[in-house]
């Protein structure tokens, strides 16, 4: 079939619905029905239903499916790419493309618990408080990037993600108690994950062996590179002595945080501390 094409006065302003309008139409193209989609896909038909809907962000896996039964020549999977990426700054790129080679993300959070972890109303007070002057949609494109990253622990072999939290991204408040009581509900669901480990290193600790986050990525063929931040700016760098550097911080930040059992125990006791 001839492949869907974008919007002619530009891209819809929401991804998750513009992805939904494209299956829908294909749909309707080949003469099928999302039960029928669901069956070629190995989704079940609500999982369907809510990605047609534009209520849910299809995996990887869900997109190549969709190539396959409509025969789009990677239609669908390109358009996924492309609404993952929309949200992102552009510096932001090249490291949502090495996260998702990666076989080993270690990550270290300080403020905010990491984007790939985070709930959709918790990344939406965040980004409500750095963008105040943008629109909802532009907020919601924001949002859906962000939750698109999730797709790379649901691969056939996802990375092994290991994430030292310091106790003050579970006790700083984002966007009130109730969201804060759901995200460290997620987080505590996550642990469960078994390429997932969460530690927390608590404030009593002590000074940290670093002042900033940072993030080190391993790919499946290469060396680790080294991901961190300044005001508006993302860096990558190789350099073997940068990673020693943060390597040898990283393993002092594991060894003084809680097991990974006690750190689940925490994440729960100030759960509940929030819904109360």
């Amino acid at each position: 079939m001839t492949e869907p094409s974008p919007e002619l006065n530009g891209e819809p302003a929401n991804g998750l619905h513009w992805f939904g309008r494209e299956v829908e139409a294909a749909l309707a193209h080949k003469g099928a029905n999302q039960r029928q989609l669901a069956d070629a896909t190995g989704y079940k038909e609500p999982y369907v239903s809510k990605v047609k809907n534009g209520k849910a962000l299809p995996s990887m896996h869900f997109a190549k499916g969709c190539d396959r039964f409509f025969d789009t020549s990677g239609y669908f999977a390109r358009l996924l790419v492309r609404v993952s990426e929309r949200g992102h700054p552009g510096w932001f790129v090249p490291y949502t493309n090495l996260e998702k080679q990666a076989k080993r993300i270690e990550n270290y959070s300080n403020s905010l618990i990491m984007g790939m972890l985070q709930t959709s109303d918790y990344a939406e007070a965040t980004f409500r408080a750095t963008h105040p002057r943008e629109t909802d949609d532009q907020i919601e494109a924001r949002v859906e990037a962000r939750l698109a990253r999730r797709e790379v622990m649901e691969r056939d072999v996802p990375p092994l993600l290991w994430v030292i939290l310091h106790e003050a991204t579970l006790r700083t408040e984002v966007g009130g108690r109730a969201v804060m009581a759901d995200q460290l509900r997620h987080l505590a669901s996550e642990a469960g994950n078994p390429h997932i480990t969460l530690q927390v290193l608590r404030s009593r600790a002590g000074a940290p062996a670093s002042s900033l986050p940072f993030i080190l990525l391993t790919p499946d063929e290469g060396a680790t590179v080294l991901y961190s931040e300044s005001r508006g700016q993302g860096h990558v760098t190789d350099s073997a002595a940068a990673v020693d550097d943060a390597r040898t911080a990283y393993e002092r930040l594991r060894a003084s945080a809680r097991d990974p059992d006690e750190s689940l125990a925490l994440i729960r006791e100030i759960a509940e501390e929030y819904t109360r």
